[in-house]
């Protein structure tokens, strides 16, 4: 019951005065170096292959984490998540905290964009929902962060999908996939 309140809440508020035009909706991908593409995440593809054929891949694949944000304004980013020598790296809530403070926000006033009118929105990552990452979004975005604790509750138990999901990842990793596959 109180999902549906809390989803009830969020569609309302979206529909208000054009809020939608003003959500920043955020997400990381993983796009394996080999070509392979996790299809146990939020992400749907439709496959031009036989999905009953057995597709097997290396235990310890190579990858990029990728962060974006999507929003009326335009795609922010990506900002790839790597060390000093280009390897990928996980992302951590210091990681994550880094991202917002020498990326997004410095992205954000470069468009000129007014902070305090951004809804900033992401799903319930760990890295994410950690009492610092929180602290700086709340910070960065007054009043206006939706998450799971956050001014506007992200439904517990809710697939945590946003336009990066039903868009940006599915046809960035169907057009670079066959890019980066090993010969």
């Amino acid at each position: 019951m109180a999902n549906r309140r809390i989803s009830s809440e969020l569609l309302k508020m979206l529909n208000d005065d054009g809020v939608i035009n003003t959500v920043l909706m955020t997400d990381e991908a993983h796009f394996h170096l080999s070509g392979y593409v996790n299809k146990q995440t939020n992400l749907s593809l439709l496959a031009p292959e036989n999905p009953q054929e057995l597709h097997q891949r290396p235990l310890h694949n190579e990858r990029l984490t990728v962060w974006c944000g999507i929003t009326s304004f335009g795609v922010l980013g990506p900002y790839f998540f790597e060390d000093n020598e280009g390897a990928a790296i996980i992302v951590t809530s210091e990681r994550y905290v880094a991202v917002l403070h020498h990326f997004c926000e410095p992205e954000l006033c470069r468009r000129g964009i007014d902070l305090s009118s951004v809804w900033f929105q992401q799903d319930g990552a760990a890295a994410h929902t950690t009492r610092t990452s929180m602290s700086v979004l709340r910070e960065m975005f007054p009043q206006h962060v939706i998450s799971r604790g956050g001014n506007v509750p992200w439904p517990v138990c809710s697939p945590d999908l946003s336009a990066c999901d039903y868009f940006l990842w599915g046809i960035s990793k169907a057009e670079f996939s066959p890019l980066i596959q090993e010969p």
